[in-house]
């Protein structure tokens, strides 16, 4: 494949990718997620006090710190934030939740899970799902494995009742208690208990050899969720009260975020109109340049957002912002090299190969020194200002996307025909186009 070839390709790939982030994205309060500061959410703050066998330290509270972290990412809510206050509080933002009342669940839950032989339990409770049972119903001895043995948990589907459960899967220890124990009680209940309320209370059919067991019961999708985040995340080793919980309304609001866009939607026409004047006809390359990044970016946090890794707040639209100037300092290093490589002798074919390939290099240099950055600060802040470095990460990316797609073999393509032809449009002087 010749270099036409390959410039043509380059630029019909592109040109893909901007139409599949269009349908992606579009439209775009419904395809991106918005975050607390912006949509509203859930505010928490949650209060720790110590159980019977532990006392509150430091080691216990960076424990339930963890432990809330994986809670909250079980959950499926993005841009959550889980924040110490003082020596025995958390303070934790949901935004968006749809569900208060089981997130809220979700977070208090001890997560003490007992799977217990009905026959050990001392109750006049009938055993259903949801029943609370008396303190002191059963001894902790009694329980045949506990959720310390639970290595998975996940939401499933109960094919007989099509109906939301949750799957376990235990460690080899589990394993081999839970084959023993439904081996030898076929045909007895078991009644699974997780912090003093029962889940589910079925009889052993056959033993379970493998020590994958699912948990069913009138559940609803979100309390499958909840308990599925609950085990997996593991019991708190202190108890949780609330302190606060209230549901937040958005400090933006949906006028603030359409003033928001319209604003980086002005800047971006001015930077536009600019690079027009400016360069002429090289920052009419630079108009779809912007264009194709605008399209691409969107395109990828709309697809961020279905996966729930993605919520936008205001530290993210300031990442977007920024990113638009990277982008078009990109389209300007071109613009330049290019223009000087002319201007020492050079052929408008072979300025415009050399010099965008430098200018390229150049970009690569100190938008990697950026990402670099902006990753530190993903990896090591919490809340929204991952949300910023994130946007900017992504910027970066889709930056140097456009520029090795789009922009230099748009300039290689102009500079080998109309460049050639009309120098005076794109803002230079002739130069020999057959040397």
């Amino acid at each position: 494949m010749d270099p036409k070839q390959r410039n043509l390709l380059a630029l019909a790939l592109v040109v893909v990718l901007v139409g599949l982030s269009c349908w992606q994205f579009w439209p775009l309060d419904a395809k991106i997620t918005q975050g607390l500061d912006i949509k509203g959410g859930l505010s928490v703050i949650l209060t720790a006090e110590p159980t019977a066998n532990e006392t509150i330290t430091e080691d216990a509270m960076t424990r339930v710190s963890t432990i809330l972290t994986n809670r909250v990412n079980g959950l499926g809510v993005s841009e959550a934030t889980v924040q110490r206050q003082g020596a025995d509080s958390f303070l934790v933002q949901l935004p968006g939740v749809k569900n208060s009342d089981e997130a809220l669940k979700a977070l208090q839950s001890t997560g003490r899970l007992d799977f217990v032989p009905a026959a050990s339990i001392n109750t006049t409770e009938v055993l259903v799902y949801g029943v609370q049972l008396p303190e002191g119903s059963y001894e902790a001895s009694a329980a045949i494995v506990t959720g310390a043995n639970v290595t998975r948990a996940s939401t499933d589907i109960d094919t007989r009742t099509n109906q939301p459960a949750v799957s376990l899967s235990f460690d080899p220890i589990g394993v081999k208690t839970w084959a023993d124990f439904t081996s030898a009680n076929v045909g007895k209940q078991v009644v699974i208990i997780l912090d003093g309320i029962v889940q589910s209370a079925p009889v052993v059919n056959e033993p379970i050899l493998s020590g994958d067991t699912q948990i069913s019961g009138s559940f609803t999708a979100d309390e499958a969720k909840r308990l599925a985040a609950v085990l997996q995340a593991g019991a708190l080793p202190v108890n949780l009260t609330f302190s606060e919980s209230r549901v937040v309304g958005p400090t933006l609001g949906q006028d603030s975020l359409s003033q928001g866009l319209l604003a980086g939607l002005a800047g971006l026409i001015l930077v536009m109109v600019f690079m027009a004047l400016y360069y002429r006809g090289l920052g009419v390359i630079s108009w779809f340049s912007l264009v194709f990044f605008a399209s691409i970016f969107l395109g990828v946090l709309a697809l961020l957002s279905r996966f729930g890794a993605f919520a936008l707040s205001l530290p993210g639209i300031a990442g977007m912002v920024l990113t638009v100037g990277l982008a078009a300092d990109s389209s300007i290093l071109m613009f330049e090299r290019f223009k000087e490589e002319v201007r020492l002798g050079k052929t408008f074919r072979s300025a415009a190969r050399s010099s965008t390939r430098h200018a390229l290099l150049t970009s690569v240099d100190a938008d990697v020194v950026t990402l670099v950055s902006a990753l530190m600060l993903y990896l090591i802040a919490i809340g929204p200002v991952k949300g910023f470095a994130l946007t900017l990460m992504i910027g970066i990316s889709c930056d140097l996307t456009v520029a090795f797609l789009f922009t230099r073999p748009a300039i290689i393509l102009l500079a080998e025909s109309v460049v050639a032809k009309k120098p005076f449009v794109f803002g230079m002087k002739g130069a020999d186009s057959n040397a």
